[in-house]
């Protein structure tokens, strides 16, 4: 079973303010989990193929095809862009700092 410090420890890498009652609580379901995981790596897998998805979908794409645009419409899709940004300044999208 994991001790109250190894809870403590996981629970400040995870960045999670815990009280008491919590980390009892994540000290025994924490456990129960590693517990089940120990008795997965127990399981004999030899010669047992990797299974990475049973639906047989398949990612489809497409190729990105570059088409030449009028002016006209390149303005026209300008202005329609900047029409659905918030906030704006001088024909640019205006956003907050990030520091």
């Amino acid at each position: 079973m994991l001790s109250k410090e190894e809870v403590k420890k996981i629970a400040k890498l995870a960045r999670l303010n815990m009280g008491e009652e919590e980390i009892d609580k994540y000290q025994k379901d924490l456990s129960a989990v590693l517990d089940f995981v120990e008795q997965l790596n127990e399981v004999d897998i030899e010669g047992v193929e990797p299974t990475f998805q049973i639906t047989g979908l398949v990612d489809e794409t497409r190729n990105d095809v570059q088409r030449a645009m009028t002016p006209e419409e390149k303005k026209k899709n300008r202005e329609k862009l900047l029409s659905l940004a918030p906030d704006r300044k001088n024909n640019h999208i205006k956003v907050k700092k990030v520091l």
